[in-house]
């Protein structure tokens, strides 16, 4: 079963009049690209967290976030001086960049660790089991997202493919009437000189025979029947498919670009560039392909 690289995931758990946020979410990469922004009560198991998410996720450009949003709670103080700070340095730089002002100042200003705190700024070992919790609820849900988007892609791939073999199966229909136009026009152009220059007819007809089979497609059209049937398979049987499936896409593009070069018909010609724009969006979206 197919996943996709992108998606998103968030758990909010209450926890001694706040409640702690864990949000994730993942974009398509080569490889893992872990970014994360941590509050600083949580800042001593940014590795740990770092870890987790590498041996869950595989691949991906990931951005995570594990703050707390906190309530009404005389246990919860705000500094004065490091709101005003943030506001006055955030206003400016909106100025500077002429860029809109939030509307409500109080909602961004504190979520920011320094403005809102709790009366210490220790994390002990209950509240990371609960933070911990919300970490790895998150991941899970990020990887259900996965899987949904891969069951889309795996369907569109699926018609995608169904198109290309569609398409394939048109090309025969052509090619006897490719054969024979080509040796018409070779055997009309003789003729034109046929009063200038002398020529054996059996050599000509081996030369003829010779050149026709240089344009056979039979191979090709063999070679990229079994690519389809391959891009199945890996979809259908395989984890972490998405490289492999690049590879098996860029095959079948030699394969029907080979066509295209063979064809010398312009009915062929015209299925070829529509198979060339069916294959041209797989390979857009394989790239989304854990």
């Amino acid at each position: 079963m197919l996943q996709s690289m992108t998606g998103f995931g968030k758990c909010v758990i209450p926890f001694e009049g706040k409640k702690i946020v864990a949000e994730i979410k993942s974009l398509n990469s080569k490889q893992m690209d872990i970014s994360t922004r941590v509050a600083n009560v949580y800042r001593e198991k940014d590795i740990e967290i770092r870890s987790l998410i590498s041996q869950s996720l595989e691949r991906g450009k990931v951005d995570f976030s594990l703050y707390y949003d906190t309530t009404a709670d005389a246990s919860l103080q705000i500094n004065p001086a490091a709101f005003k700070a943030y506001k006055e340095y955030l206003s400016n730089l909106a100025d500077e960049n002429s860029i809109e002002k939030p509307q409500d100042w109080f909602q961004i200003l504190l979520r920011i660790p320094d403005v809102m705190h709790t009366g210490s700024e220790e994390l002990d070992n209950v509240e990371w089991e609960v933070a911990a919790k919300a970490v790895a609820e998150a991941i899970d849900k990020l990887k259900q997202f996965r899987i949904q988007e891969g069951a889309g892609l795996e369907k569109f791939f699926t018609t995608k493919l169904d198109n290309i073999a569609s398409l394939l199966a048109e090309v025969p229909q052509y090619e006897r009437a490719r054969i024979d136009k080509i040796k018409a026009r070779l055997e009309d152009n003789l003729k034109e000189i046929d009063d200038k220059i002398k020529f054996d007819p059996n050599r000509l007809e081996q030369e003829l025979i010779f050149y026709i089979e240089k344009l056979d497609i039979s191979e090709e059209k063999q070679r990229l029947t079994n690519h389809i049937k391959y891009f199945r398979e890996v979809m259908a049987n395989e984890k972490g498919q998405g490289k492999k499936l690049g590879f098996i896409a860029q095959e079948m593009g030699r394969e029907i670009n080979t066509l295209g070069s063979k064809s010398n018909h312009s009915e062929m010609q015209i299925i070829v560039v529509k198979m060339k724009d069916e294959l041209e969006q797989i390979k857009e979206q394989v790239l989304n392909v854990l």
